[in-house]
């Protein structure tokens, strides 16, 4: 298939965190059943400093928040394919979606043999001092990490998380933290990336969002908005992208994977690209009664060549 044709349709030294509260019913049944080990991004305090106090929160639902501890938490499956995917999940960067969406995708992904890291990110409007970019430096730091330990790198991220990783994949260039150590001395580029329903542009008329209220505010400039647009970083660099959308999308206007597209056409970048004509926004690896059901295994043949 050619992935420019639109479809419609380690060296590292790290530190391991304590594992999080133990989950009860429901919630604990979202986890993926493979073990799982925790990875702090950072060996003492982010960059910047700051952030919230107390403890993390986790809502009945798996919405996670009130993040002190940026991390990755690490799947692996049985056998092993060589492969890994990052996974961000989306909340308009208020929280991590963390049961309905990164989860789910984690358990899919280790099924096919795919390493799968769970990316915990600082959420920006949390106290951090480095203010909105802190979750852009998460996933930075999180790609580096990854570098030294595997061979093959796909980012997955959904809604707000397809915006942070849309911009990890289009700005792997930029420096948005001073080196801490050696393992800022790794690439942050990743092989191909996944943006599933997510939040491209932050430029007029799709200001809406609680992405753009939180990274840029109301009453930004239109500098600031396109700072923080992913489409504007697109280059012939950036690698392989692979999008997915409702065309009844209520929450990231539908127009974002179109703009996202036009933008990887125009540099020549290979994409495919799934449109839905049901299933809203928030719909995780697919939302039974609708279309959506059907992007997986669409997901999975891309992933297998990207």
């Amino acid at each position: 298939m050619n992935r420019r044709q639109f479809i419609l349709g380690s060296t590292t030294a790290m530190v391991a965190i304590p594992a999080r509260n133990v989950l009860a019913g429901s919630l604990a049944a979202q986890l993926p059943a493979t073990p799982y080990s925790d990875i702090a991004l950072w060996q003492g305090t982010p960059p910047g400093g700051g952030g919230p106090s107390g403890s993390e929160s986790l809502s009945a639902k798996g919405a996670l928040s009130n993040v002190m501890q940026p991390s990755l938490r690490v799947f692996r499956p049985q056998r092993a394919n060589g492969r890994a995917v990052l996974i961000a999940a989306g909340g308009g960067y208020k929280r991590m979606e963390m049961g309905q969406e990164a989860w789910p995708a984690a358990d899919w992904l280790t099924k096919l043999g795919y390493t799968a890291y769970v990316l915990t990110y600082r959420l920006p409007s949390e106290g951090w001092r480095d203010g909105s970019i802190v979750a852009l430096q998460d996933a930075q730091r999180a790609l580096r990490i990854l570098r030294g330990r595997e061979q093959h790198i796909s980012l997955l991220g959904f809604s707000a998380g397809g915006h942070l990783l849309g911009m990890a994949a289009t700005r792997a260039d930029f420096r948005s933290y001073p080196q801490q150590d050696a393992i800022d001395r790794m690439s942050a580029h990743a092989d191909s990336a996944a943006l599933i329903y997510p939040v491209i542009t932050l430029e007029e008329p799709y200001t809406h969002t609680s992405t753009h209220k939180v990274l840029v505010g109301p009453h930004a400039s239109n500098e600031q908005n396109a700072e923080y647009s992913v489409q504007n970083f697109v280059t012939r660099q950036t690698p392989p992208i692979f999008l997915v959308q409702a065309e009844d999308d209520p929450i990231s206007d539908p127009h974002n994977t179109l703009i996202m597209a036009a933008a990887c056409e125009r540099q020549q970048v290979p994409v495919e690209m799934h449109r839905y004509t049901s299933g809203g926004h928030g719909f995780g690896m697919g939302k039974p009664g609708t279309p959506t059901v059907e992007w997986p295994l669409r997901y999975k043949a891309w992933l297998q060549q990207a």
